[in-house]
């Protein structure tokens, strides 16, 4: 399984606390506690104290809708309408009450406690970071109700480094439960952890073609797949790095099946990285140690203080929508932060702590990379292929979604991944997030297969299938 905490890391300063933040486009609902006073339990057929003893009545037989005998005649009444959400005349006042998220079938709040899936099971043990931690119930995922609102507009780009407060949580922005504690003990049960044994002898066939970076002139973009999340990308003069990870072994995971596809001394000077959220498999500790402390970093909102807690200096962390630039050969180049159908965490405290999502990078000539990181399939995507028409590429994760019942809010799998493409609007589909690490139980070489059939099922061009080797490069024409 990917995407979970795997081993505690030291504890993070904690930044000042902002007001909480809702998810672009989505309404939270709230449920509705009436402050009436706590009523007294009365056994079943006994009579309250105070009350005179009952006398029996032998009960009379009422067709549906009649009058009960000696009742008064009903009188019509026309019905009021309520506004949704707003409290019926006469009825008392209600109080808000935090919202939960429960996940189906999981304990409701109150039982005992959930334990927060890890990329290969359940959370380990360890230290715990210091800092407050949020308080009360979780909050209810809302559901998207009525037509998708519009994408904001582009903004104009914040100053890069600045130093920002964010709330303690992001779990309003999630847009599927998380696993809990029946989810984990299905799993367990299930074994469904890795693919079969049987499938492992597929390994040694997973496209492996490491070659030199193309040469590029001014004005071109190339793409070269590292592997997993892992890429190279060339664009507006700059050399950008997506979520690197150039270690052999991700804490929690076996190691790679396939080697990295490009060597870290035959990388050029590194321009930017940009960062789609903490997970392990995404955020490599050993690997951000190899980078320059001035090298600027994009992150998600809640996430820089890790970063500068290992001595970076140009770190920008952003919210959803919210966009800085970065000055290059060709002019400055845009770094859009984009929502994603996913989650954060690291630790056994920090869960949702941080914000997650994806990045849209845009080149002075128009050239645009849709950089997706981890996502589930939702209405995200028709709202970025909205706000950002003409996507020339879009990396799109395929990988680590078996078993569906409990990955498919968070993982796409093949052919939701040729869907996002669609809704995206994209020309070019570059699949990711497979071949590298066996993070789930599909078959090793089965999300390759899944996705050159819905592909070819779509009668675009198989040419605007990247499906690369771990590796390989491509140059945007």
């Amino acid at each position: 399984m990917t995407d979970h905490a795997e081993q505690a890391e030291p504890a993070e300063p904690a930044e000042p606390a902002g007001r909480r933040r809702a998810r672009p486009g989505a309404v939270a609902r709230h449920r509705l506690a009436p402050s009436a006073p706590e009523p007294t339990a009365v056994e079943p057929g006994a009579v309250e104290p105070g009350a005179p003893e009952p006398t029996a009545v032998e009960p009379t037989a009422v067709e549906p809708g009649a009058v009960e005998p000696g009742a008064p005649e009903p009188t019509a009444v026309e019905p009021t309408a309520v506004e949704p959400g707003a409290v019926e005349p006469g009825a008392p006042e209600p109080t808000a009450v935090e919202p939960t998220a429960v996940e189906p079938g999981a304990p409701e709040p109150g039982a005992p406690g959930q334990a927060a899936l890890g990329p290969t099971g359940p959370a380990p043990t360890g230290p715990e970071p210091t800092g407050p931690e949020p308080t009360g119930p979780e909050p209810v995922v809302p559901e998207p109700t009525g037509p998708e609102p519009a994408a904001p507009e582009p903004g104009a780009p914040r100053p890069p480094g600045e130093i920002r407060s964010w709330p303690p949580s992001f779990a309003d922005r999630l847009t599927s439960p998380l696993p809990g504690v029946r989810a984990l003990a299905r799993l367990a049960r299930e074994g469904r952890l890795r693919p079969p044994v049987e499938s492992l002898r597929e390994i040694p066939e997973l496209p492996f073609e490491p070659g030199p970076l193309p040469l590029i002139g001014p004005g071109r973009t190339a793409l070269t797949w590292a592997g997993h999340a892992s890429w190279v990308v060339r664009i507006g003069g700059l050399t950008v790095l997506t979520d690197p990870v150039w270690a052999r072994k991700i804490l929690g995971t076996p190691a790679r099946v396939t080697p990295v596809g490009v060597r870290w001394e035959d990388l050029p000077p590194v321009d930017a990285v940009v960062i789609s959220h903490n997970h392990y498999d995404h955020l490599d500790a050993p690997t951000v140690k190899r980078l320059p402390k001035g090298t600027p970093v994009f992150v998600p909102a809640g996430l820089a203080r890790w970063f500068r807690a290992r001595g970076f200096t140009r770190v920008t962390e952003l919210d959803w929508w919210e966009a800085a630039e970065l000055p290059g050969e060709d002019g400055p180049v845009r770094f859009d932060f984009v929502p994603a159908h996913h989650w954060s965490k690291r630790t056994l405290t920090d869960t949702c702590r941080s914000l997650w999502g994806g990045w849209v990078i845009t080149a002075p000539d128009g050239q645009r990379v849709y950089f997706a990181g981890d996502t589930g399939y939702g209405h995200w995507f028709q709202r970025i292929g909205r706000r950002y028409p003409g996507i020339d590429v879009a990396l799109l994760p395929i990988g680590a979604y078996e078993p569906r019942w409990m990955l498919d809010g968070v993982h796409t799998d093949p052919e939701e991944a040729v869907r996002a493409h669609l809704d995206l609007g994209a020309r070019v589909l570059a699949p990711m997030h497979w071949s590298t690490f066996l993070l789930s139980a599909e078959p090793p070489l089965e999300p390759l297969r899944r996705i050159r059939a819905a592909w070819e099922a779509t009668g675009r061009p198989r040419e605007e299938l990247w499906d690369l080797p771990v590796g390989a490069s491509r140059v945007l024409e």
